[in-house]
């Protein structure tokens, strides 16, 4: 496979875990959700998977050119790479009274492989086209 058929694959891929946010965050909470309860109960929760929701269809919508969708996909890549980097230093924190350790195996490294693969294959696509 090229470079740009793996970045579809990569953008429908990664565009069905963001439309999966919720349920991935019901099987494995504490690698996902930053309160105590069920992920209804947060309001910026709901936020995030709405936002995150979105961005997945686009993702997807995106597979069918992804040269034509270039600012898109720079933007979930470096947007994914400051937001997991944020989402790393808090998970040293206590906020709420709850440990947040896990995130440092669940949606952090998610994050960072979300802006490394989309990044990487966008630059060799570019490159190759």
């Amino acid at each position: 496979m090229n470079a740009l058929s793996l970045l579809r694959l990569a953008l429908v891929v990664f565009g069905v875990v963001c439309l999966l946010f919720y349920p991935i965050a019901l099987v494995w909470p504490s690698g996902w959700i930053w309160h105590h309860g069920a992920p209804y109960e947060s309001d910026y929760f709901m936020m995030i998977v709405g936002l995150y929701a979105t961005l997945g269809v686009f993702l997807i919508r995106a597979a069918r050119d992804p040269l034509a969708h270039q600012s898109l996909i720079w933007f979930t890549a470096v947007s994914s790479l400051v937001h997991g980097a944020i989402m790393t230093q808090q998970s040293f924190g206590t906020a709420g009274g709850m440990n947040h350790m896990g995130h440092l195996a669940g949606d952090v490294p998610a994050l960072f492989v979300v802006a490394a693969v989309l990044g990487g294959l966008l630059w060799r696509a570019k490159s190759t086209a």
